[in-house]
């Protein structure tokens, strides 16, 4: 059991803050997830119909993430936040990539509904994780680069647990080791927003569509909230 906090630092810089904590015990991911299957292919339809297409920068959901990302000294138009890249991907190509159940559950909810969104392998997490700035003398290695070692930036905002970084640039790009694969059983999937004044309704629709499309093929999955009212949740 890992405890997740919000720092200070970045509650204060970003006070509408709110995150969803959607935690998955007993995951079983080598059976077939059908509403997956199902969810995933009505958003490539409706996108080749034309009723529906992603959310791209103009859209304030992404457009308040491109404002943080600067905030903290990153390009937001090289190095993109999750779902805005996600979504450029779909748009450009027709089809999101097929991972793995689970990922591809979260890249659904996320480009539905233009959150960003993530996952750690919690039985990889190396105790509490907190969501802070980076101090400039960690270390991170990429997703699908085992070989690769990256020093975040002094002030870049991270997820991070006792061994290292978790995330870069907030939500750019999780980390190789607590990456969610098939045989992961213990995981827990985060849901973003910068504007709960604004967007928090739609976090928790989107929480419980991720916990939804989990739930069958879980033990057990609950959701929590964490944000600048409440800086610390257990997942």
């Amino acid at each position: 059991m890992s405890a997740f906090h919000l720092a200070p630092a970045v509650a204060d810089a970003f006070p509408d803050t709110l995150i969803a904590l959607v935690t998955a015990g007993g995951l079983r991911g080598g059976e077939p997830w059908p509403h997956t299957v199902t969810a995933l292919a009505a958003l490539e339809q409706q996108l080749a119909d034309g009723t529906w297409r992603p959310a791209d920068e103009s859209d304030p959901r992404i457009g308040s993430w491109h404002t943080a990302y600067r905030s903290f000294g990153t390009n937001p138009r090289r190095v993109r936040p999750s779902v805005d890249a996600l979504g450029r991907r779909l748009a450009r190509k027709g089809s999101l990539p097929r991972i793995n159940p689970a990922v591809d559950s979260y890249n659904a909810v996320s480009v539905r509904h233009g959150l960003p969104a993530g996952a750690f392998d919690l039985d990889r997490v190396d105790g509490d994780v907190v969501i802070r700035r980076a101090d400039g003398t960690e270390s991170f290695t990429p997703l699908g680069e085992p070989d690769t070692v990256e020093r975040p930036k002094s002030g870049e905002i991270v997820y991070a647990d006792a061994t290292g970084i978790l995330t870069r640039h907030w939500n750019h790009r999780d980390a190789h080791r607590t990456r969610v694969t098939e045989d992961t059983a213990h995981a827990v999937f985060v849901l973003e927003t910068l504007h709960a004044t604004r967007d928090g309704d739609l976090l928790k629709v989107a929480a419980d569509e991720l916990q939804g499309l989990l739930a069958p093929h879980a033990e057990h999955t609950n959701v929590r909230y964490l944000g600048p009212a409440r800086p610390t949740a257990t997942a």
